[in-house]
């Protein structure tokens, strides 16, 4: 069986965000990237598949920070057998749209042998989650999306999707198939830094050149703000029969109940 997991490097949240002088996206200069958690969670399920069943394992991304090969030799640290990035024209730092990043991966994947695909359900960058839905439709396979855990049984997939609410429930997967992928059975391995500096003398990277940017409806991003600061918050306190009395207090003083 084979395995491609698809990676992205997304900002990294604990460092303070600044918006560029047209207010049209994050500033490049003052980012700094890290493999997006969702996407870590999609290799370690991956991973966890190859100890099981002997699968294959590749790593793929679109390399639009000029920092991918980071996350594609600690990927191979931790034990998959093979990587390849997407490269382009692109500019440093630059966020690609989902449609044009799921058509740059189905290009990439059109050239590949392949059973499962794996995404992170989502990205911190956006939230959005539709990368795996878009690559299913255009790759014209099943998806499913907040996965919990993928088995081979028998011959068959069968995975775990998690709904509102805590419910769960267990399917039977076609193959290929694309996944999105919630959270790995077990917490991302780690690999330490001797392993990642081993890899990083002993693997290869492929690249996949795109000389032009495919074409895709994308809503335009007109203007970035920072939050303003326009409230204050206050903290009831008491047992739960003054807290009541208070919230009550309040409403009425904004006229919102009599």
């Amino acid at each position: 069986m084979d395995i491609v997991v698809a990676l992205k490097q997304v900002p990294d949240l604990v460092e303070e965000l600044e918006i560029n002088d047209e207010g049209t996206g994050l500033d490049p200069d003052v980012l700094s990237f890290v493999l997006n958690e969702f996407d870590d969670h999609a290799l370690e399920e991956a991973l966890l598949l190859k100890e099981e069943t002997g699968a294959t394992v590749t790593v793929i991304g679109v390399d639009t920070t000029g920092e991918l090969d980071q996350a594609l030799y600690t990927a191979l640290a931790k034990g998959a057998d093979r990587a390849i990035k997407i490269v382009g024209d692109f500019e440093e730092g630059e966020r690609l749209p989902i449609p044009v990043m799921a058509r740059l991966l189905a290009g990439a994947l059109q050239q590949m042998t392949y059973d499962l695909v794996f995404t992170g359900v989502q990205a911190a960058d956006d939230l959005d989650g539709q990368v795996a839905p878009m690559l299913a439709a255009l790759l014209n396979v099943p998806h499913v999306g907040v996965v919990t855990s993928v088995a081979r049984v028998n011959g068959v997939v069968k995975v775990q999707k998690e709904f509102w609410g805590g419910i769960t429930a267990d399917l039977e997967v076609d193959l290929p198939a694309v996944l999105g992928i919630q959270a790995a059975r077990q917490a991302p391995r780690y690999a330490p830094v001797s392993r990642v500096r081993q890899a990083m003398k002993e693997a290869t990277i492929e690249e996949i050149e795109v000389e032009d940017l495919p074409e895709a409806p994308v809503a335009p991003l007109r203007r970035m703000f920072i939050p303003e600061v326009s409230g204050r918050a206050e903290i009831l306190e008491g047992d739960e029969a003054t807290i009541a009395e208070k919230i009550v207090d309040i409403l009425r003083e904004r006229g919102l109940i009599t």
